[in-house]
C-alpha cells in the first residue's frame, strides 16, 4: 500500500520560508562580520546552503558553510564530523540547521563538535519544527510549525521542485 502524501508547503512557500529566515538570521546577527552556517548532511545541508545563499544576498555578512556529517539512526555510535578546520569556528555565531526539527536527538549530536571549541553562541534553525522533543532543543529559526503525531511523517524535498510533504 502506498502512503498518501499531503502537500504541506509548496516551492514557493519554501522559499519564502526560507528567505524570512534569512532576514530572522540578519536580524539577530547584524553585529557580526561573519557567522556560521552549518548544515546537517542531507536535507540539512541543503536547507543550510539555500540559507547561506539568502543572507548573503541581504546582508555584509560573511558566511562561512560547513557539513555537519553525522549517522542519523546512531549518532551516539558513530563519529561526526565537520568539513573544516574546528580551528576555523572559534568566537564565531554558530547556526546549526536540519530540515525537520522531531525529537532533538539529531541536533543534540550535531552540537557536540562545537562544543569542543570556545564558540560565541550556537542557534538552531529549521524548516519544520515538529514539537516532538525528547532533548531540550528549540529551534530559534522555525520555517514552518507543524502539529503531527509521532506515527506521521514530513518528508522535505528541497532544491529544483521544493516541496514538504506529511506522508
Amino acid at each position: 500500500m502506498v502512503a498518501e502524501k499531503s502537500l504541506i508547503l509548496d516551492e514557493r512557500q519554501v522559499q519564502q520560508k526560507i528567505r524570512r529566515m534569512a532576514f530572522e538570521i540578519y536580524e539577530h546577527n547584524f553585529k557580526e562580520k561573519n557567522i556560521v552556517i552549518a548544515g546537517i548532511d542531507g536535507q540539512g545541508y541543503v536547507l543550510a546552503t539555500e540559507l547561506a545563499k539568502q543572507v548573503r544576498l541581504i546582508s555584509p555578512l560573511e558566511i562561512l558553510l560547513v557539513k555537519v556529517t553525522l549517522d542519523k539512526l546512531a549518532p551516539s555510535q558513530s563519529g561526526i564530523t565537520l568539513d573544516c578546520d574546528v580551528k576555523t569556528l572559534r568566537k564565531k555565531c554558530i547556526i546549526l540547521v536540519d530540515d525537520v526539527l522531531n525529537t532533538g536527538r539529531t541536533f543534540a549530536y550535531g552540537m557536540k563538535p562545537f562544543l569542543d571549541v570556545e564558540v560565541k553562541k550556537i542557534e538552531t534553525a529549521v524548516l519544520v519544527n515538529r514539537s516532538h522533543t525528547l532533548f531540550p532543543i528549540y529551534p530559534q529559526y522555525t520555517g514552518y510549525a507543524l502539529a503531527t503525531t509521532i506515527k506521521d511523517h514530513v518528508e522535505v524535498n528541497l532544491g529544483k521542485g521544493a516541496a514538504v510533504y506529511l506522508v
